[in-house]
C-alpha cells in the first residue's frame, strides 16, 4: 500500500479531504491511502518516514521550504497543494487523486 500525508495549518479541512480521497483511490480499486497532520506535527511525521509522499495544503505553504527541507534528508517526494485540488467536491478530489497517483 502506498500512503501519502497531507499536512496543513490545523489538520481540519485535511482530514476530510484525506478521507474523501482515500475512500476514491478505494472505489477505483486503488491501492492509496491519505492521511493528514497539523504543521506542527510536519516535520517529526517526516522525520519517521513512514509515507511515500507529502503534500502541503494551500495554508500552510509558508511552511514548504522547512518541511522540504527534512523531506531531502529522507529523499521523498513533497509538493505544494494547488488550491483547486483542495475543495472536498467532487472535482477537487478527482484533482487531488491525480496530484497524489503522479507524484508518489
Amino acid at each position: 500500500m502506498k500512503k501519502a500525508l497531507i499536512i496543513c495549518a490545523a489538520g481540519m479541512s485535511s482530514s476530510l479531504i484525506a478521507k474523501k480521497t482515500t475512500k476514491y483511490f478505494e472505489e477505483q480499486g486503488m491501492d492509496i491511502e491519505l492521511d493528514s497532520i497539523s504543521t506542527s506535527q510536519g516535520n517529526k511525521t517526516i522525520e519517521k518516514d513512514e509515507f511515500d509522499l507529502y503534500l502541503v495544503s494551500p495554508q500552510a505553504k509558508m511552511y514548504f521550504d522547512s518541511l522540504k527541507k527534512v523531506a531531502d534528508k529522507k529523499d521523498k517526494p513533497i509538493i505544494n497543494i494547488p488550491p483547486q485540488a483542495y475543495v472536498p467536491i467532487p472535482m477537487g478530489i478527482e484533482k487531488m487523486a491525480k496530484l497524489v497517483e503522479d507524484n508518489i
